[in-house]
């Protein structure tokens, strides 16, 4: 009798908790991998036509044109373009050839358009720091490339590592997305160090 009595509390008490209400490494990781900050795929906005010294020898359109997808010429600068000299940006036929299963419809006749070049994997979490119903969460991330303009511009070798934070609600832990003081997940990617 004492020992089903015994077992009938630890079963009471076991289903009152939730697989989210104990911060382990695995509940981090698998908040931080589903949330959608961390989903969205890394977008590149292509540029073509006239455009500033200031855009144009950035190193993504460098690579772009190493690899042979764009090229540039001087050209004069419009009003309202500075500094000079402006250069006329195109795509090459081989950047045609890359890109055009990466564009909208809507896109394919604008002089910039953005196309999704590589995803986030995570690769796992370094730390966990709790105090009371907060903690700093530091995880490591690459990236992964969706394509060959992807892989032209984005290492998977590079891992960062970046920190944030999570706060424990009456339903279990989460990841900050929205916050005031805290940083944010969106906020951590952003602000994400190469590792060496």
């Amino acid at each position: 009798m004492r020992k089903n009595f015994i077992t009938l509390i630890a079963l009471v008490f076991f289903t009152s908790c939730s697989p989210r209400d104990f911060l382990t490494r695995r509940l981090a990781a698998d908040l931080i991998s589903a949330s959608s900050s961390f989903k969205a795929p890394q977008q590149f906005l292509v540029q073509t036509g006239i455009v500033s010294s200031k855009e144009y020898p950035s190193p993504e359109f460098l690579v772009l044109q190493h690899h042979g997808w764009l090229n540039a010429s001087n050209a004069t600068c419009p009003a309202g373009i500075t500094p000079p000299p402006c250069w006329d940006v195109a795509l090459t036929p081989s950047g045609v050839d890359a890109m055009r299963s990466l564009i909208s419809g809507d896109d394919a006749n604008k002089p910039s358009f953005p196309i999704p070049v590589a995803k986030r994997e995570l690769v796992g979490i370094a730390g966990i720091s709790k105090q009371g119903d907060v903690a700093d969460i530091e995880f490591m991330w690459h990236w992964i490339p969706l394509n060959e303009i992807g892989a032209a511009l984005y290492s998977s070798d590079v891992r960062y590592q970046s920190s944030v934070g999570f706060r424990d609600y009456d339903d279990g832990w989460r990841v900050i997305e929205h916050a005031h003081q805290e940083q944010t997940l969106d906020d951590a990617l952003k602000n994400a160090e190469p590792l060496r």
